[in-house]
């Protein structure tokens, strides 16, 4: 039987995952194995950059935790597998999905979003929405369409008023 001080670490990790679950807007599951060093430098600079990081965790962990929290994830959590976070509920999946593009070894397995389970495809789906910084800039462009084109009409019926 494993000694008590294993059982706390083990313990303590099984919290550090489910605090980290809880406090993130996002989490992804994802294969890594055949990742280079290099690579996964390359990944951790790319996540952080979006105000995401990644853990690796052991998989029984893992289980354990989001059992704690009533999520099945078990059918995911096989073969080598390391839990993406963020702050931002679609940063740390675009992240990972464009990262995959490039480098074959990364797998995209599972991922919650904003408390909702989703698979590979939801995954790749939300990976096209543009980022927040993005939406919000076409919000602005087509809030900024209305008074010009309303100008422009004005400024066409004053010019009509002043030939009358």
């Amino acid at each position: 039987m494993a000694s008590e001080k294993i059982l706390a670490k083990k313990q303590e990790v099984i919290d550090e995952i489910k605090s980290t679950v809880e406090n993130a807007s996002s989490i992804v599951l994802f294969a890594y194995r055949g990742l280079t060093d290099e690579e996964s430098k390359e990944l951790r600079r790319s996540l952080r950059n979006s105000d995401s990081d990644y853990k690796v965790y052991k998989n029984t962990l893992m289980a354990r935790a989001f059992n704690d929290m009533d999520i099945n994830l078990d059918d995911y959590l096989k073969g080598s597998s390391a839990l993406a976070y963020g702050s931002d509920a679609i940063a740390p999946i675009k992240v990972l999905a464009d990262f995959a593009k490039k480098h074959e070894a990364l797998e995209l397995k599972v991922g919650i979003v904003d408390g909702e389970i989703s698979d590979k495809d939801e995954l790749a789906k939300l990976a096209t929405i543009p980022s927040r910084e993005g939406l919000l800039t076409m919000l602005a462009a087509g809030m900024m369409g209305i008074p010009k084109d309303l100008s422009i009409c004005l400024d066409l019926y004053a010019k009509q008023k002043e030939e009358n």
